[in-house]
């Protein structure tokens, strides 16, 4: 009887246990993701702070000699992502809030990655590639016509980059583990508008009728998943242009691409925190991590003030320079055992694409600009495209990144289609100054023509819509005129051969003949593609427009799909991402090359450059299929031993008599209290920021009381609200002051708060030293 009994015990056990297992098999298959079968990845992600000098270095993207760092809208950073087969190949993709990748960071970077890894990661696996803010300090490429208004290279920008790029390549490559990769895509349709439509209307017809719209709407989103930990990160191709931000704001930003980055990552830490009161709609509003652990305060708003004023504003005290890494909003509260989530908003064929989406009016006049030369009674200065928070860029920046967002949490939440098959890469370097191209021949047939020696056109010289120049140039220009032509031609004339070669493009800078003090424009370029199983990215060396995107994009496909192997089927995702692993400008169609608008007189190489671009595609397209090995090509120059800068130093920093660095100039109001949305600032006497480009760490920083006598930190320099603005009142002057405003969040806890400036001051013998300076507390009800 007792025996009976305990077999059947025994028996219930094992039963139990039976489904038990059944049960952790299912969820280890489901993994709570979504369906996520056996990894067949490692997957890394990094992510690492690239923001340069944030005061006196001229701004890289609209040439404006004008257009001056001097402060902080929200700090730049690398992204990677790493995905490799566990015991085969392996892909780097970086992703900069900068204006573009820069050739000589490229070798740099590589030269780091191999002194460390051996030849793991080479120019063959590693593409690095710019989200093109027009926001971040220049200076940084090696070729003389980008570093003529920067007053040539600086080296400050150049090491934030290449330090950064290598940290977060390091970060993703320690965080490999297994995990899986789901693709998704779907249509944003407010977030770009076509900015040259009159060139677009000059490609065939017949062409233009396969497409609802005259830009790309569809973003792609890769979202990564860690067997262990979930998802981990994602990384979108879209394409609209980082122009949010006009030509004369001096704010370090990472425009509206930046923002949505920025705009991401909180909403999956918020996410995850508290996900009971996630709501998508106010996620650029979303508290940092941090407030999460705060209580609401309760009690009655005068037990608020009086706490408050018992917290006077300090004196400037030294402080070491880990205190401003130290107090970082984010960085104090990673989690050590676990990846941090990882967002990136990477760049497609935006050439002819304009975040500026209510359209391009005369400021003036308030009407609409000419349509086939952006002007305005003639002149192209007065013509400017306008975002949807218009006339405040900010908002702009925040609306169109806000956008982005979205859609990227929504195709992130839906993705399904699991990423499956090989990774592999081909890349070869490409002399695109005199490559022969096999083009087809009007009325049938083929016939070899010749791309040019880069030059630039007239119509460069009159910008865009998003940043119009100046004199007298204007867009659609394909005559140029006597006086401009004078000009150009005491720098270099341009040969008979050139002008045929580069017509109907008149020219206005012969770049890639110019090679006085050394390279004015680059020769070699990078063609790479990386496969990712179904997944396939165009690393492009510079902006394509819509059309010419969608030509490169159609023709890699049909190679890939049309091989006799069938690796690749309908499920096949082509991604172009646009300024990678070096820059040279534009890339148009034949078509539009003919209309010589900006997009047209900035592709360099004559305007069979995009044919020149598809045929080398479809020959490292056949490789990925073949396995056949291709020739490494000509290697670009290494100039950076050659370059020239002319920005001066910073001698030193002082203060008037009897202050100190840190010290208040204009504090809050004594028992002061502010509603969310009210606009808090406060200015403290200041040091140069060159000084220290607080790496990881922060310039500005809000904190919030906690108890009866602990600050924790809520929002600093990584935050989209909060503004580091610094100023001197002459040129030459030594003293400077830092204006902090923010700008308080509808979803602000209420509480005790108080502003801080972390900075660094040189001497007149060169030491440098920390310092800070805490304003008075007020109260957020």
């Amino acid at each position: 009887m007792r025996l009976s009994v305990f077999r059947k015990g025994e028996v219930g056990r094992s039963i139990g246990m039976i489904w038990l297992v059944l049960l952790l098999l299912l969820l280890s298959q489901g993994n709570g993701n979504g369906g996520v079968e056996a990894s067949d990845y490692l997957i890394g992600l990094g992510s690492y702070d690239i923001t340069g000098p944030a005061a006196d270095v001229n701004m890289m993207g609209y040439a404006n000699m004008e257009q001056i760092v001097s402060g902080v809208h929200f700090r730049l950073r690398a992204r990677t992502f790493i995905a490799a087969e566990p015991q085969g190949k392996r892909v780097v993709f970086v992703n900069l809030d900068a204006c573009m990748a820069s050739q000589i960071v490229t070798i740099k970077v590589l030269e780091r990655l191999k002194a460390r890894y051996g030849n793991l990661y080479t120019e063959q696996n590693v593409a690095i590639s710019g989200i093109h803010t027009h926001a971040g300090p220049g200076g940084y490429l090696q070729y003389v016509v980008y570093l003529v208004t920067s007053l040539g290279f600086v080296r400050q920008s150049f090491d934030a980059l290449v330090n950064g790029i290598e940290q977060s390549i390091i970060q993703a490559h320690e965080n490999l583990r297994p995990g899986s990769i789901f693709v998704n895509k779907g249509e944003l349709v407010d977030a770009g508008v076509n900015r040259s439509p009159s060139a677009y209307l000059n490609n065939p017809a017949e062409e233009r009728g396969k497409y609802k719209y005259d830009t790309d709407k569809e973003m792609t989103l890769l979202k990564f998943v860690d067997d262990e930990w979930g998802p981990v990160g994602s990384f979108n191709w879209f394409a609209t242009h980082g122009t949010s931000m006009s030509r004369t704001n001096s704010l370090i930003s990472g425009d509206n691409k930046g923002a949505a980055a920025r705009f991401m990552e909180d909403w999956f830490d918020q996410k995850n925190t508290e996900p009971a009161n996630f709501n998508p709609s106010k996620v650029h509003e979303l508290p940092r991590r941090v407030s999460n652990i705060i209580p609401i305060v309760s009690g009655k708003h005068h037990e608020l003030l009086e706490l408050a004023s018992s917290f006077q504003s300090s004196s400037g005290r030294p402080v070491t320079r880990l205190m401003s890494v130290a107090r970082r909003v984010r960085s104090a509260l990673r989690l050590a055992d676990k990846p941090k989530f990882v967002s990136a908003f990477c760049q497609s064929n935006c050439g002819d694409v304009s975040p500026n989406v209510l359209g391009a009016f005369c400021i003036d006049t308030g009407l609409p600009c000419d349509f086939n030369h952006s002007t305005c009674g003639g002149k192209n200065e007065l013509c400017y495209g306008r975002g949807p928070g218009y006339p405040d860029e900010f908002e702009s920046t925040r609306i169109i990144g806000d956008r982005q967002f979205k859609k990227a949490v929504e195709l992130f939440d839906k993705a399904t289609e699991q990423v499956k098959g090989k990774i592999d890469y081909r890349h070869t370097y490409v002399d695109f100054s005199k490559l022969e191209v096999t083009v087809p021949k009007e009325g049938g047939g083929t016939e070899t023509v010749k791309t040019c020696a880069a030059a630039m056109g007239f119509a460069f010289a009159a910008g865009t819509t998003d940043g119009p120049g100046a004199f007298d140039f204007k867009q659609g220009d394909d005559q140029g005129n006597a006086f401009w032509k004078l000009v150009r031609n005491l720098l270099k004339t341009p040969g008979a051969e050139q002008k045929k070669c580069q017509h109907p493009k008149p020219i206005l800078l012969d770049t890639g003949e110019m090679k006085v003090p050394y390279d004015w424009a680059p020769t070699i370029l990078p063609v790479q593609i990386l496969r990712i199983g179904q997944l396939v990215i165009l690393s492009v060396p510079g902006e394509f427009t819509t059309m010419a995107g969608r030509r490169l994009r159609d023709a890699v496909k049909t190679v890939l799909t049309s091989g006799a192997t069938k690796e690749f089927g309908s499920n096949i995702h082509v991604v172009l991402a646009g300024l990678t692993n070096t820059y040279s400008q534009y890339i148009t169609t034949f078509e539009e090359y003919q209309i010589q608008r900006y997009e047209g007189a900035s592709t360099l190489y004559g305007p069979h450059t995009l044919s020149a671009y598809i045929q080398q595609f479809k020959t490292l397209a056949s490789a990925l299929l073949t396995g056949q090995t291709l020739q490494a090509g000509p290697q670009p120059p290494d100039l950076l031993d050659r370059q020239i800068s002319l920005l001066t130093p910073v001698v030193m920093d002082a203060t008037p008599l009897g202050s100190r660095f840190g010290d208040l100039i204009t504090d809050v109001p004594q028992s002061s209290t502010f509603k969310r949305g009210d606009l808090v600032s406060v200015a403290f006497r200041s040091a140069c920021p060159r000084n220290d480009l607080m790496t990881e760490g922060t310039f500005a920083l809000v904190e919030i009381l906690q108890g009866k006598d602990t600050w924790v930190p809520a929002y600093d320099d990584d935050d989209f609200c909060l503004r580091f603005i610094w100023s001197r009142p002459s040129k030459l002057s030594t003293r400077s002051k830092a204006t902090i405003e923010w700008r308080i969040p509808e979803s602000t806890t209420s509480g005790v708060y108080r502003i801080k400036h972390f900075g660094a001051a040189k001497s007149l013998f060169g030491s440098v030293k920390h310092f800070e300076g805490s304003s008075s507390a007020f109260v957020v009800a």
